[in-house]
This record gives C-alpha cells, sequence and structure tokens, in this order.
C-alpha cells in the first residue's frame, strides 16, 4: 500500500514538474518576443483586429502566448497594412522604454498580468487548418486577436509609460 501511495505521489510530482517546465519554455519563449503580426480588417471603435503568429513547441503554448505578443506588438512594434487595411504605428516610439520601465512591463506581461484587460480571442482559441503550421521543431500557430488599443493607450498614458496626445502641445 505504501509503494501504491508513494508510486502515485512521485507520479503527481512529476506531472507538477513537466508543466512547470514547460511554462518556464513559454515564458523564456515569451520573453524573446517571437511573433509576428498581420492586419485582418479594422475593429469596431478603439479596437485593432490582427492576426498574431506565435511560435512554439506546444500549439496550445503558442495560443496562450499570442495575447501576450498582441499586446506587445501593439505597445512597440506596430504593424504593417495590405491594401484593405492600414497599417498603425506603435504606441511608443521610445526603442528603449521596455527596459527603463522594466518592473512595470514584468509585472503588466505576468501570466494573469494587466495586458489580459486589453485583449480577447475573436475565434475562442480555435485555430483554422491554414493558421497551424509546422515549422522545423516548433509549431507557428496564427490567432485572431481583438485589442482594445485605445483602453490601453489611456492606461499607459495614466501610468506614466507614453505620453498622451495632446502632451506635445
Amino acid at each position: 500500500m505504501k509503494q501504491v501511495v508513494f508510486t502515485l505521489l512521485a507520479v503527481v510530482a512529476f506531472a507538477f514538474n513537466a508543466n512547470a517546465q514547460a511554462k518556464k519554455k513559454a515564458d523564456k519563449d515569451t520573453k524573446n518576443w517571437r511573433y509576428e503580426i498581420e492586419a485582418v480588417q479594422q475593429g469596431v471603435a478603439g479596437t485593432y483586429l490582427i492576426k498574431v503568429w506565435s511560435y512554439s513547441k506546444k500549439p496550445d503554448v503558442a495560443i496562450d502566448q499570442a495575447k501576450k505578443n498582441a499586446v506587445h506588438g501593439i505597445i512597440f512594434r506596430g504593424y504593417a497594412g495590405t491594401d484593405r487595411v492600414p497599417g498603425q504605428s506603435p504606441l511608443t516610439n521610445n526603442p528603449n522604454i521596455e527596459e527603463e520601465k522594466a518592473d512595470f512591463f514584468d509585472a503588466f506581461f505576468a501570466d494573469g498580468g494587466k495586458y489580459m484587460k486589453f485583449v480577447s480571442l475573436t475565434n475562442d482559441g480555435a485555430v483554422a487548418a491554414e493558421d497551424r503550421m509546422k515549422v522545423g521543431k516548433e509549431y507557428k500557430i496564427g490567432v485572431l486577436i481583438s485589442v482594445r488599443k485605445e483602453e490601453l493607450r489611456k492606461d499607459l498614458e495614466n501610468a506614466g509609460i507614453i505620453k498622451g496626445l495632446s502632451a506635445g502641445f
């Protein structure tokens, strides 16, 4: 009986450790900010509807990380337009702001962090077959995401991270 209990505890401990290792790897992948953003269509007022392509060895991890990548892209990179949808500049033009305000952004992009207030999956996490590609040893997953850009901008302005649109006048 003790052997069975010990074996069960060992299996549970191994499962938790494997999950923790996968999470660490996902966080490391996210810290490298490996993603691509493409314009999909104009969102409702104050929002962007974009497709975020995230990379990971596990497809479900790439889907989870897509929300962080979307907000990061809107703040720091912007995205190119298409013939139907105009591109957007990033919310900040200071290339060093992420490092200068590292304490803020570490907390902001933490799991379940404040960034979650500004994003939603538009397809409930369902990924179309053409949006799931195997690239070498990892997956490239495309997820449709809506980002509430105006709310995000106001929050960053209130936190003193970026200047308001009227600050230059």
